[in-house]
């Protein structure tokens, strides 16, 4: 695929999404955004396109040069099924372990930007910290695909992974309406269970779990959800949770962009911060608890 072809298509994604979101209203009536939130999305997303991939291809290319010349291009021949089915295994599922491995304790901090927006929007898609991208095991086996030879096809599944991301982040959840046509009951089943979905996404991104419907410790996948059914991660009840974001950005207030973007190097100074060495991770249940003591407290 000629590389201004590439460039078009993604653009006509995004607009395509971001429409939806307009014509919906649903940006207008879901997506409050503040200044600290599009600093954070709009350098995210430029570091990304203008830095992060960039440095990623030419240090993986420069390093394959290095280390084995003989195989640039080595792969070319390959039938694009074949390097499809290195991409979804190299990229996407490696990407779901990178993605469910950052909400451990350890990784959490380089990926808590992603999930502190209150709200659902295709600008959210890349909100997350610098060095998460940096270190994404994916974008690194992408570049080695670039160099065996997978061009045209690794940049059709670029395209058709940042479709499908996108419309997972949507402020517009696409697959409400075909919820409501019982037959294509039958075809959702499918279709949830293989690409991520707004109404799987959006568990993922719930704040609270005690609802049924949020599943922040779930639905990993990126491109495929198939992922999540494989590996027992998968949580599907064609809701959408009432509310999006962290509780602590709830009860603390927001993290400062710079602290989300850079942490380790720049770190919080909120009382109660992830984003600061030695800090804590609230999560639901430990604002019910709070919620209850202070009930108590009210009534002595």
């Amino acid at each position: 695929m000629p590389q201004k072809m590439t460039w078009l298509l993604i653009a006509v994604a995004i607009a395509g999404f971001a429409m939806a979101e307009i014509i919906s209203k649903r940006y207008r009536d879901t997506v409050h955004a503040t200044s600290n939130d599009t600093k954070l999305e709009l350098l995210m997303s430029l570091s990304l396109l203008v830095f992060t991939q960039p440095l990623i291809v030419l240090v993986t290319d420069a390093l394959c040069q290095r280390f084995a010349p003989h195989l640039r291009n080595a792969w070319s021949t390959l039938p694009w099924w074949a390097m499809v089915a290195i991409l979804l295994v190299g990229d996407d599922m490696m990407q779901y372990w990178w993605h469910r491995i950052s909400h451990s304790a350890l990784l959490w901090p380089l990926h808590r930007a992603h999930h502190s927006a209150s709200y659902m929007s295709i600008r959210i898609t890349y909100r997350n910290n610098f060095f998460y991208y940096l270190m994404m095991p994916g974008l690194w086996v992408g570049a080695v695909t670039l160099y065996l030879g997978f061009g045209t096809v690794y940049a059709a599944y670029v395209v058709v992974k940042l479709a499908v991301i996108l419309g997972a982040h949507c402020a517009w959840a696409w697959d409400a309406p075909l919820y409501r046509i019982r037959a294509l009951h039958p075809l959702m089943w499918i279709v949830e269970r293989t690409i991520s979905t707004p109404a799987t996404h959006r568990a993922h991104h719930a704040i609270t779990n005690v609802d049924g419907i949020g599943h922040y410790k779930g639905n990993f996948g990126n491109l495929l959800f198939f992922w999540d059914v494989l590996f027992g991660t998968a949580h599907i009840t064609r809701q959408y949770p009432a509310e999006v974001g962290l509780r602590d950005d709830q009860l603390f207030g927001a993290e400062r962009w710079n602290h989300q973007m850079f942490y380790p190097l720049c770190q919080s100074s909120r009382e109660y911060s992830a984003l600061k060495f030695g800090g804590q991770i609230y999560s639901d249940e430990s604002a019910v608890e709070m919620s209850l003591d202070g009930a108590a407290d009210s009534t002595r």
